[in-house]
């Protein structure tokens, strides 16, 4: 009768055991790996290759400061802003970069301590965010502050990205926006909501910005598509560079998604719009998702998915470029095109992005009141929050 052969033998031809085969697979697989031994692990600290985010211990000679609505003679925490106010939050008249930005106001949730007060999730979309540099009198942000934050729906959700959130009832930002001068402004253009508005901003004071410091701005764009049109994210003349967008979608259909299917196009220093610099494969794709993001909702640091409902055909996108900018010297216009000849309608608000070299005008206006919100489909999830 034929003996089985036993491969694991050992050098002296006897059969191995079970704790001298894991040993001697232990041994094969530390040769697939590099030899980290003290020496070359000291080597690799002095060529500066280990993270030890040293930018948390590094001592600096600098100020801190936030602005904040606290009034410390009344005691009142926040502003009351009446139905079409435009208030004045923030003015500062010196250099700085702005390093935190956090919002919150009621209106869209149940406010507990106030019954008689109206609750309506439509103040996301009606409550103006504007951010004015160095003593311009035109915004270089302007967005509602449910889309400035990363959803347009009219519905908070809790989501955490490393640039934009929404943190259990908070709103938060960690752009820097550097500044000579900076004025921060609410509107809110609800016909008969008030709401209270907190604000705590952070920054960092300096006698001279550097030469290189660009301007932050944020472009809202929304509207209809019947399906097959350009959906211009962003689109600016100048000097900068590109990082990130925010996009909230809804078709009219039902349990329809089909409009994931729009490649994003790119024009960088042209004019000319039949040929893109560069383009993609799909919507989604561009969120760094596939099969019209096949696992649903997810929250990472620079890209993620915050809300997504198939059945009401509605979803909420985010995207943050860091070593993939995309930089511009003239201009740079970003849209997505779907190339399908049955795509079906579809409703969008987007928010977008970046730096330039000089505080710029926003190329598209906010819509007129009656069309801040425009979807086709509002969800109601609100629940109780303070007892």
């Amino acid at each position: 009768m034929m003996k089985k052969k036993r491969l694991n033998k050992s050098n002296s031809g006897n059969p191995m055991g079970r704790r001298e085969a894991i040993l001697a697979t232990g041994s094969l697989a530390a040769l697939a790996i590099p030899n980290y031994n003290s020496n070359n692990f000291a080597g690799i600290m002095n060529k500066n290759e280990f993270n030890t985010n040293s930018e948390l211990y590094t001592l600096k000679d600098q100020i801190s400061g936030q602005f904040n609505t606290f009034d410390l003679d009344t005691k009142v925490k926040a502003p009351t802003i009446e139905p079409g106010e435009r208030l004045t939050l923030v003015n500062y008249d010196k250099p700085g970069i702005l390093t935190r930005l956090w919002i919150t106001f009621p209106g869209w949730f149940f406010p507990s301590w106030d019954p008689q007060s109206k609750v309506d999730p439509t103040i996301l979309k009606k409550l103006i965010l504007r951010i004015y540099w160095d003593g311009e009198n035109f915004p270089s942000v302007e967005a509602p502050m449910g889309d400035f934050f990363g959803i347009g729906h009219c519905e908070y959700k809790h989501y955490l990205s490393k640039y934009l959130g929404m943190s259990s009832g908070g709103f938060y930002s960690y752009f820097s926006m550097p500044f000579e001068k900076i004025r921060i402004e609410v509107e809110n253009c609800h016909e008969d909501l008030k709401t209270d508005v907190f604000l705590a901003a952070n920054y960092t004071a300096l006698k001279k910005l550097p030469k290189d410091a660009g301007r932050f701005h944020c472009q809202y764009n929304s509207g209809t598509n019947p399906g097959q049109e350009p959906m211009t994210i962003l689109k600016t003349s100048g000097y900068g560079h590109f990082v990130g967008c925010c996009i909230s979608m809804q078709a009219k259909q039902m349990n329809y998604l089909g409009f994931l299917e729009s490649p994003e196009y790119f024009y960088i220093d042209t004019l000319d719009r039949s040929s893109p610099t560069f383009t993609g494969t799909g919507l989604e794709d561009y969120f760094n998702g596939g099969w019209y993001f096949r696992d649903g909702e997810f929250n990472g640091p620079l890209h993620g998915v915050p809300l997504k409902d198939p059945l009401r055909s509605m979803i909420s996108m985010y995207r943050f470029h860091e070593s993939d900018a995309v930089y511009f010297k003239k201009n740079l216009e970003m849209t997505f095109i779907n190339p399908r000849d049955y795509a079906s309608e579809f409703k969008f608000s987007s928010t977008a992005y970046w730096y330039q070299r000089e505080p710029t005008k926003l190329s598209f206006n906010l819509p007129i009141k009656d069309k801040m919100v425009d979807w086709y489909r509002i969800r109601d999830m609100d629940h109780q929050s303070i007892p």
